[in-house]
């Protein structure tokens, strides 16, 4: 039996919406730039981008790979049943908060094999994933694997509770793959107009 308490005024809903606002400003002035260039030059010269994650990371990459086709590129979300192999020359992106999702891993340990550039969103460039990449971006954020040091955290008023698990990385990897999409708008020119054609019509 789930125990139940009364909303209130929402106190915690609008918390963790603060929380994860201030933490995106903190990642946005944070970033790499140079990692950032040389992202958007991997996916200028893919033949093809294949995009992966596990669980909710893998929802904010078909996100991604949703957006990508929009802007004419050829995009794949990696573990979908018309996803074509991987070949040399084609693009593999994975999202880990952690970098240690063995399936994930695995997956880009097969893509380097292949020859394919491996590029990862990570909050951990130090891990099996960041390690073998061709391209790691770093988005700063709580993984599910990071509970320790709760008292530490709390004392310096650091609610974890209010972005549980991995939500402060997947909403922070959506936030910045979305404004990623904005950035190649801008270099390759297109309009919305050539979104909405590519947009799936059959819905």
């Amino acid at each position: 039996m789930i125990q139940k308490k009364s909303c209130d005024a929402c106190e915690h809903l609008k918390s963790s919406m603060k929380l994860m606002a201030n933490h995106l400003l903190d990642v946005a002035n944070g970033l790499d730039e140079e990692s950032i260039k040389q992202a958007i030059k991997n996916i200028l010269d893919a033949k093809a981008i294949f995009v992966m994650g596990a669980g909710r990371s893998g929802l904010v990459g078909k996100a991604f790979a949703m957006r990508l086709m929009h802007l004419g590129f050829t995009s794949y979300v990696v573990g979908e049943s018309t996803t074509p192999a991987v070949h040399k020359g084609d693009l593999v992106i994975a999202i880990s908060g952690s970098g240690e999702t063995r399936s994930i891993a695995d997956l880009g340990a097969i893509a380097k094999e292949i020859g394919a550039t491996l590029l990862t969103v990570t909050s951990n460039k130090d891990s099996t994933l960041g390690r073998i990449s061709d391209t790691v971006t770093e988005i700063a954020g709580r993984t599910k694997n990071d509970s320790g040091g709760y008292l530490e955290r709390h004392m310096k008023g650091d609610y974890t509770l209010l972005t549980p698990l991995g939500t402060s990385f997947e909403i922070t990897s959506l936030v910045f793959l979305d404004a990623l999409v904005a950035e190649l708008i801008y270099i390759t020119g297109a309009s919305e107009a050539d979104l909405k054609s590519r947009h799936a019509k059959l819905e």
